[in-house]
């Protein structure tokens, strides 16, 4: 029972600080309610277009389009202001933008372009949300609970993907799309209040980036310089293109593929969460993540979803999407932490932006391309090609591992990434 209580305490031990418990909160409400929106607008695309691969894929480009474009100066944004202020703005606008998607849902007959222009507009507010919401995690809690403050807050994501996609699935089938976007409107409340009541004075805020000329080019070639940055985030580029689709590929390999239902395919998500869950949860409780650590998850990841691909029915596809889930959140969890932990503070908005850009802002890439794989080759051709991706990444980086300085790429250890940062910003 000790050893027990130990354990949850190591894994949750960036709860005792009150502004990242607020913001756990706040997000873990906010984060269910986006996961309303996202799944319910797969579902209503899905059906207005009679199950064509392209058009979802072309929702996911709406999506996450303007990360690819904006992503970099929604970066060097987050660097230059404070974070919390920041967030207060960018969250308050995409609460409204959810509210706008329910109007039109409610509205009888309204052409599916609306739909994706107000998918569009909630793209361009992420730009600038995404690298201020996870750069503002390292804000909370002092240097020695950074890397479990970022690993639990992916925790958190996932979790939040458990709970949106079942709702959905009871939403849509019950009371439509219209109540979907609209409880997800009123869960930014949530969020939007803990940020405002949080204990400025208890912050660690990261000095902010003068404004001077070339900063995003500047922010470029640091991650060029720094193989610990470089190289998970080419790996997270490859898997972010073609293997992280989900959206995209398991509504058509469930409802197309499988012969599954809406709620089919929301419950099947919820499972995949659920593994997910479990993977962010075993990060948090690790005290080491290195490069290293990456390449394995990317090797894990590449073979559970060709096995996923594999699956003869829906009774076994249940199973495996627990496994992939796990897998796809060690190599999320784990590159996402090097990648936090090992940026200069001064730096850490761009190349979360960076990291953004390659992983979300490829989507819009990746998500028609496996659209019309699947509409060609169907379904289970969508999840080989992710498959093969992620085994691809996984061998290129353990590959550029072993050209890398000798003690590089090893085990890293919180307080080595903080002297390293802490050497940088003085050289």
């Amino acid at each position: 029972m000790t050893r027990v209580t130990a354990a949850v305490r190591t894994t949750f031990r960036s709860l005792r600080y009150r502004n990242y418990r607020l913001f756990f909160t706040g997000q873990l409400i906010s984060q269910a309610g986006t996961w309303l929106t996202m799944i319910a607008l797969v579902l209503l695309v899905l059906h207005r277009t009679n199950k064509n691969g392209l058009a979802i894929g072309l929702l996911t480009a709406c999506q996450f389009a303007p990360i690819l474009v904006l992503g970099a100066f929604g970066g060097l944004v987050a660097d230059r202001c404070d974070k919390r202020k920041l967030l207060l703005v960018t969250q308050t606008l995409e609460m409204l933008q959810s509210f706008g998607l329910a109007a039109l849902a409610f509205v009888p007959g309204m052409p599916l372009i609306a739909f994706y222009l107000m998918a569009l507009a909630g793209g361009t507010m992420l730009a600038f949300d995404n690298p201020a919401r996870r750069s503002f995690v390292s804000e909370m809690t002092p240097k020695e609970d950074l890397q479990n403050a970022v690993t639990l807050n992916s925790a958190l994501m996932t979790s939040s993907r458990v709970i949106g996609p079942a709702i959905a699935g009871l939403l849509v089938v019950t009371t439509g799309y219209g109540w979907c976007f609209t409880i997800d409107a009123i869960s930014y409340l949530a969020v939007i209040a803990s940020l405002w009541v949080m204990r400025t004075e208890e912050l660690y805020p990261a000095p902010a980036a003068s404004r001077a000329r070339g900063q995003v080019r500047e922010g470029l070639r640091y991650v060029r310089r720094v193989p610990d940055l470089r190289i998970p985030l080419v790996m997270m580029t490859v898997v972010g293109l073609l293997t992280f689709n989900f959206s995209v590929v398991i509504p058509l390999f469930v409802e197309k593929t499988l012969g599954g239902s809406d709620g089919t395919y929301t419950l099947l998500y919820s499972v995949l969460s659920l593994g997910s869950l479990a993977g962010a949860l075993f990060a948090s409780h690790r005290h080491f993540i290195g490069i290293r650590t990456i390449v394995v998850a990317a090797l894990g990841f590449g073979a559970t979803m060709m096995v996923f691909s594999a699956a003869p029915n829906l009774a076994t596809s249940f199973p495996i999407a627990l496994v992939v889930g796990f897998a796809s959140v060690m190599f999320m969890t784990s590159s996402s932490a090097v990648v936090q932990l090992r940026a200069a503070p001064s730096m850490r908005g761009r190349v979360l932006a960076l990291q953004a850009i390659v992983f979300i802002g490829s989507t819009p890439i990746g998500g028609p391309i496996l659209g019309a794989v699947c509409d060609q080759f169907g379904a289970r051709g969508g999840l080989v090609v992710g498959g093969v991706a992620a085994l691809a990444a996984g061998a290129w980086g353990a590959r550029a591992i072993r050209h890398m300085p000798e003690g590089k790429g090893d085990v890293t250890t919180v307080d080595a990434l903080q002297a390293e940062t802490t050497e940088m910003e003085v050289a």
